[in-house]
C-alpha cells in the first residue's frame, strides 16, 4: 500500500493530495481545495505571487485609460521588470530558471518563479525579501515545490494553440528577448555544461550548440581535412604553418553538473518531511 501511494503522490490519482499544487505551486481552489496542499519548508525554487502588473491587465492590449499599446512597450515593460528582479536575486546565487506567468487566473497572474541552483542560496533570497515591497506592493515570497518546469508548463501555449487562453491551470510563461536573455544568463553558459529547464531561463538553442560542435571539429582538422598529428607541429607545439596549437583543456576539465532530483526523489523528501512535522508534539 505504502509503494502505491507513494507511486501515485501528487497525480491525479491522488486523492489526498493536491496535483496542481504539487506540479504548479498554486491551486485554483486555494485554502478551500478538498486536497492538501504539502508547503515544502525548504526548496531551490521561491514562488512570488502575483507580482508582475503588466500595463494592460485590465484588458489585453489596451491601458487603464482605453488607449491602446503597442505591443513593443508591453514587451519593454516586462523586460525592465524581468531585469530588475533577476538582478536582485542573483545576489544570492546562481540563478537556474527565472519564469514569469502570463496566465489571467487570480491564483497565478504575475506569479515569478526563481529556481536557485542550491536550497540554501533559494532560502536566503526568501529571508532577504520577508517584509519588502515592489512597486509600492507588499513581495508575498514562499518556497515553492516546482523543481520541474517542464510539468507545470502548458505545452500547447508553447505551440500557440492552447484553447483555454489565460485560465489555463499550467504555466504560460511569457518570454525575454534573444538579448535579454545573453546579457543575463551568459555569463554562466562556460561555467556550467547543462541546460536549464526554463523557456525564459537560459536554455542554449540547439543551433548554437551544432555549430561550436562543428567548430570545434574544425579546428582540429587542418585544410586538407585531415587531423594534424605530431609531425604537423615543431618541438614548441606550433603548428608547422605557424598557427599555434589550441588547447582544449578547459572544456576537457569542466566537470559535469551534479544531477538534480527527479520527480520520486522530490515526493519522497516531501513525505519525510510531513511524517517529521506529524511527529512533533
Amino acid at each position: 500500500m505504502a509503494e502505491h501511494l507513494a507511486s501515485i503522490f501528487g497525480t491525479e490519482k491522488d486523492r489526498v493530495n493536491c496535483p496542481f499544487y504539487f506540479k504548479i505551486g498554486a491551486c485554483r481552489h486555494g485554502d478551500r481545495c478538498s486536497r492538501l496542499h504539502n508547503r515544502p519548508t525548504i526548496s531551490p525554487t521561491i514562488l512570488l505571487s502575483n507580482m508582475y502588473q503588466r500595463p494592460d491587465m485590465i484588458t489585453p492590449g489596451v491601458d487603464p485609460q482605453g488607449q491602446p499599446i503597442d505591443p513593443r512597450k508591453i514587451q519593454e515593460h516586462f523586460e525592465d521588470f524581468y531585469e530588475d528582479i533577476y538582478e536582485e536575486l542573483s545576489k544570492f546565487g546562481e540563478i537556474e530558471s527565472l519564469n514569469v506567468c502570463d496566465n489571467l487566473a487570480d491564483h497565478m497572474i504575475g506569479n515569478v518563479y526563481a529556481q536557485f541552483r542550491e536550497e540554501d542560496q533559494a532560502a536566503a533570497a526568501l529571508q532577504a525579501l520577508q517584509g519588502r515591497f515592489y512597486s509600492g506592493r507588499p513581495i508575498i515570497a514562499d518556497f515553492s515545490p516546482v523543481t520541474d518546469f517542464r510539468e507545470a508548463t502548458c505545452r500547447q501555449y508553447e505551440e500557440n494553440n492552447c484553447n483555454r487562453g489565460g485560465y489555463c491551470n499550467f504555466m504560460h510563461v511569457k518570454v525575454i528577448g534573444r538579448d535579454l536573455r545573453r546579457k543575463l544568463f551568459g555569463s554562466y553558459r562556460k561555467y556550467r555544461g547543462h541546460r536549464s529547464r526554463s523557456r525564459s531561463g537560459s536554455p542554449r538553442p540547439r543551433r548554437d550548440r551544432d555549430r561550436d560542435r562543428h567548430r570545434d571539429r574544425d579546428d582540429n582538422r587542418d585544410r586538407n581535412g585531415r587531423r594534424p598529428d605530431r609531425t604537423d607541429r615543431d618541438a614548441g607545439g606550433r603548428r608547422k604553418n605557424g598557427s599555434p596549437k589550441r588547447s582544449h583543456s578547459r572544456s576537457r576539465s569542466r566537470s559535469p553538473p551534479p544531477a538534480r532530483e527527479g520527480s520520486e526523489e522530490r515526493r519522497a523528501r516531501i513525505e519525510q518531511w510531513n511524517r517529521e512535522r506529524e511527529e512533533k508534539p
